[in-house]
Order: structure tokens, then C-alpha cells, then sequence
């Protein structure tokens, strides 16, 4: 009998597509779940007969109790060489190996430009009157070039998105609890003193830091009541870096011209949640990583790792 395996959150039903499983058919039956499983007992229950399991980034959590209920699990995929929701200790109690995937810094860059040029220009807006009959030009778009884009985090992804800022002539700063005046230096950036600096002095604030003890709730309200009336917040890195709470008050009450994110605490965002009708918001269901080039290196190195744990010979272990 052929060992089965699911591959969760296959929200476009893509993953058998884009790449060629072939390599392994002989030997796994795979098992497209084009839906997201709301708790951990639909969860175990639809993955009891599954031996290997490719889950999604970070939007399938794997609790030691979950992994105390699939007795038949003996190799997890996760996309990305890194996953914060997955308890290694208990995969490697219950006889589970663990591997993840490469994952490129490019398509998060470019969604995050995307967002803050629809913010900048009212895209959503005007597009939306145009195509409804509503007013003609009803907003008044915020320059680019001469601006001051804050960064929050000045690593892989976010010294791309400053590359992008510079080339469009904007005045670009970051700050992280550990950037150095040298690491600015190399991207060509000034470094903000504290992230007060940074918040009261940008027009454009980009959140692109790992989420951790030091970045949990970053941005409360204090923090966000700092940001001028004039200017515009985007995260497309963690949605806990924000405390969710404080940005739906401080959008509510309009005390910045507006925000964009693309991370939630709950994934998918739940019908009727709060952020979906948040007024001064451009949101998107977690699009960052969702591009053919990043899918087609999520999967293929899926089937790599599969192959390789079938020959006794695992890759890209985690952690």
C-alpha cells in the first residue's frame, strides 16, 4: 500500500499542478485539501490516515497534542525554513521528521509595495467608484517622491522594500532593537535612534520584523498615536508586531490617514471579524508568499523532501 499524504490550506488547488509529483507516485498517493481544517479535532480526525503532511507557512499550528493524535505521521513539510507554530520536541518525541523549503524575500517585497501605492493613490477607492458610477476622482494621492518611509526591520525583506523606497526618491530610515549604524550604511539608510523617531518622523511605516518576545505587540497605542495624521502603516510581516485591539481604535478613530496588512491573528480571517470592515483599511488574506515562483519552490521542494525521506535520507531537517 502506498503511503498518503495531505497537503493542507490548498486554498487555489494548485500544489498538484504547478509541479511534478511523478518522482514519487509509485509510492504516494497525495491528498489535496482545498479548504482550511477551523480546530484541532477536524484537524486530527481528516489527517488520521495521512503518513506525511505539507502544511502551509505558519497557518496550521502543530501542538504536542495534535501530534499525540496522529500516531501514523512520520514526516511534516512546512514551506519556509522557519515555522513558529510546529513543536519540534514533541515531533521528535512522537518519531516525526520535520523539513522545511526555501522561500524567496521577492514576492513579500512586492505585495508590500503594492499595498502602500494603493494606500498612497486611493487604488481601491477610485476603482471602486469608477466601476460603480460613484464619484470621479474623489481622492487626492500622497507623493512618494521627498517622503519619509520608516522601516521596522532592515533584513532580508525589508532592505529590498528600502531599495525600492530610495528608487523612488523617498527619504528612507529603519530601526530594529539590533541594527547597526554600519548594516544601515550598507543598504544606503539612515538609522532611526528609537522606534518613537522612526514613527513620528515617517510618512509611510513598513512593519518587516520576525515575530518574538522583543516584537510581540511593538506598536500598541502608544506607539501608534505617535504616527503623524498624514500617515500610513503597513504590515505585511506578523499581525502580533500590532496590537490589534490598539490599530482597530486607532483606525476608527482616524488618527493616521490609513493602513494595509496582510497578517491576521486568526487565519482566515473569520467572517464578521472587525478587520473586515475597518474603516481607513486596505487588507489583503495573506498574499505575501502567494506567487507561482515561490509555489512551485514550496511544492517542488516538497517532493524532494519526500523522496529523500523515503530513501532514509531526510533534507532540510527543522529546526
Amino acid at each position: 500500500m502506498p503511503l498518503r499524504c495531505a497537503v493542507l490550506d490548498d486554498f487555489q488547488q494548485v500544489a498538484t499542478g504547478l509541479v511534478d509529483w511523478a518522482p514519487i507516485a509509485e509510492d504516494v498517493e497525495v491528498v489535496s485539501f482545498g479548504f482550511h481544517f477551523g480546530d484541532e479535532d477536524a484537524l486530527a480526525a481528516a489527517l488520521a490516515e495521512f503518513d506525511i503532511v505539507v502544511t502551509l507557512r505558519e497557518r496550521v499550528p502543530f501542538p504536542a497534542s495534535l501530534f499525540a493524535r496522529l500516531p501514523r505521521l512520520r514526516l511534516l513539510v512546512a514551506s519556509g525554513m522557519r515555522n513558529s507554530v510546529i513543536d519540534y520536541a514533541a515531533a521528535e518525541a512522537h518519531g516525526v521528521t520535520v523539513c522545511g523549503t526555501a522561500s524567496s524575500p521577492t514576492p513579500p517585497v512586492e505585495l508590500t509595495w503594492a499595498l502602500l501605492l494603493g494606500l498612497a493613490r486611493g487604488i481601491v477607492e477610485e476603482s471602486t467608484n469608477l466601476r460603480s458610477g460613484g464619484p470621479w476622482q474623489s481622492t487626492v494621492g500622497a507623493d512618494l517622491h521627498g517622503s519619509r518611509l520608516g522601516l521596522l526591520g532592515l533584513g532580508r525583506i525589508g532592505s529590498r522594500v528600502a531599495g525600492i523606497g530610495l528608487a523612488f526618491g523617498m527619504r528612507v530610515c529603519a530601526w530594529s532593537q539590533n541594527l547597526t549604524d554600519k548594516r544601515a550604511e550598507e543598504v544606503g539608510v539612515h538609522r532611526a535612534r528609537s522606534k518613537e523617531e522612526l514613527l513620528a518622523d515617517s510618512d509611510f511605516v513598513s512593519v518587516h520584523l520576525a515575530l518574538g518576545d522583543r516584537t510581540r505587540g511593538l506598536l500598541g497605542a502608544p506607539e501608534l498615536a505617535l504616527l503623524k495624521p498624514t500617515a500610513y502603516l503597513i504590515n505585511t510581516s506578523r499581525a502580533a508586531v500590532v496590537d490589534q485591539d490598539a490599530l482597530l481604535a486607532a483606525l476608527h478613530a482616524g488618527r493616521f490617514a490609513g493602513a494595509a496588512v496582510d497578517v491576521f491573528d486568526t487565519e482566515p480571517l473569520p467572517d464578521g471579524h472587525p478587520m473586515r470592515t475597518a474603516p481607513g483599511l486596505l487588507a489583503t488574506p495573506h498574499l505575501g508568499y502567494v506567487s507561482q515562483a515561490n509555489y512551485r519552490t514550496y511544492y517542488g521542494q516538497a517532493v524532494e523532501n519526500i523522496k529523500a525521506f523515503l530513501a532514509g535520507s531526510p533534507v532540510r531537517q527543522l529546526p
